[in-house]
């Protein structure tokens, strides 16, 4: 009876433990976009209506660029432990 006790206890221990932050992830995705948008805005274009091609201008291809850096750098706060 003891064991049992003890095992539950020990896997409800550990419902509680979070090893990302969700929330950090979404955020700074957000972020990413609200840049983008404004990068867009600078270069005379509108986010999500310019499609890639050989006429693409050079700072929406920049835009995009940093867009991805910035994804990607989101990962790490997807990662991040989280109380």
């Amino acid at each position: 009876m003891e064991m049992k006790v003890l095992l539950a206890v020990l896997l409800i221990s550990q419902l509680s433990v979070a090893d990302g932050g969700p929330l950090a992830y979404g955020i700074c995705q957000t972020g990413c976009n609200a840049v983008a948008v404004a990068c867009y805005a600078a270069a005379g274009a509108t986010f999500g209506t310019v499609t890639a091609g050989v006429g693409t201008p050079a700072a929406i291809i920049a835009c995009n660029s940093a867009l991805g850096v910035c994804m990607a750098a989101c990962v790490a706060a997807g990662c991040t432990p989280t109380p």
